[in-house]
């Protein structure tokens, strides 16, 4: 089975909305590792309520903080330090879409970050979203990602198209997109399948 790693160029991208998109095309397994705040309804509860399929299982994060901020202060507010030793990949049969916190070097803890749960055998799919800057920010996160061996398995917009920035990212990043999700003015679970419908053949593909 297939594991995928969503990450993001930064906060607020559409890393959840992507994920839901990806866990729906494959009925795979969703987990959140890490889930800093909102915890009256985290992403996994997003995800949970986009999909429409019955095989996916949604699995407990490792950690689940109650401070809307960067993990590593999260973490301490709680009392807690955030320990990769502690952060168990779940058992599954199926394949399992894992989504990250935030961009790819927000910090767990005093010397790791999000990147660092990335693993060599799990697809990573970067979620781009256009804002001045966001060239920049993408190109980097795909660097940084190959500069610890990892590879890159694709990238999908999210928001309003903007053909030029897209069409550089995939030229420069050499990056080949999934797809890309527009501005819906619902997101509502006949939304999610109509991209799982239109991803499944590329991410099957990878």
């Amino acid at each position: 089975m297939t594991k995928y790693f969503i990450t993001g160029i930064g906060t607020d991208v559409g890393k959840t909305v992507a994920a839901a998109i990806v866990v729906e095309a494959l009925s795979a397994d969703y987990w959140k590792p890490i889930q800093a705040g909102e915890l009256e309804h985290t992403d996994t509860h997003s995800v949970e309520e986009l999909i429409s399929n019955s095989k996916s299982v949604m699995h407990e994060h490792s950690y689940a903080l109650r401070t809307p901020m960067s993990p590593h202060a999260a973490a301490e507010i709680d009392g807690v330090q955030i320990d990769l030793g502690k952060i168990k990949e779940p058992t599954t049969e199926n394949h399992l879409v894992i989504e990250g916190a935030g961009g790819l070097l927000v910090p767990l803890n005093g010397k790791e970050t999000i990147l660092d749960l990335i693993k060599s055998d799990y697809k990573v799919i970067v979620v781009s979203r256009h804002y001045l800057g966001s060239i920049n920010h993408t190109l980097l996160t795909l660097s940084e990602i190959r500069r610890r061996g990892l590879e890159v398995s694709g990238i999908i917009f999210n928001g309003e198209a903007h053909p030029s920035t897209e069409n550089i990212i995939k030229k420069i990043g050499q990056v080949e997109e999934i797809g890309r999700i527009d501005q819906e003015a619902v997101l509502d679970k006949k939304v999610i399948r109509k991209y799982a419908g239109l991803f499944k053949k590329q991410l099957e593909a990878l």
